[in-house]
């Protein structure tokens, strides 16, 4: 039986979070305290391309930080598709941990087609 699933994501994983960067070819992300143009975040930065400040991921709370003066320092289709790479990346990793195999197809609209079978092979 198949089963279509929508995902509100909260980034609180750092290895999904790593992977995510290794995805999309961004340099690893680093943990610490960032300086972002008026304020300070603390957690994950990961470094968007194009972006002047890096998007900041609170694991604790599931809060991102940024500011890319509305897309004047960065675009926020870089942003969507770095948390649409997490959200691929964590459902991948929480479904191998249950032993589950899983086969992804991205599409042309760049949608992504996560097939999950029960009990497979990862």
């Amino acid at each position: 039986m198949s089963h279509i699933v929508q995902i509100q994501t909260e980034l609180r994983d750092p290895a999904a979070i790593r992977t995510a960067c290794q995805r999309l070819q961004l340099p690893p992300p680093v943990q610490g305290e960032f300086q972002l143009f008026n304020s300070t975040a603390a957690g994950w930065a990961v470094q968007l391309r194009n972006w002047r400040y890096p998007v900041v991921c609170n694991v604790k709370t599931a809060q991102l930080a940024y500011d890319n003066f509305e897309g004047r320092w960065g675009d926020r289709l870089e942003l969507d598709h770095f948390l649409q790479g997490y959200a691929v990346e964590k459902a991948k990793l929480e479904a191998r941990k249950q032993g589950h195999a899983v086969r992804e197809q991205p599409l042309e609209n760049g949608s992504i087609i996560l097939s999950i079978q029960v009990g497979g092979a990862a």
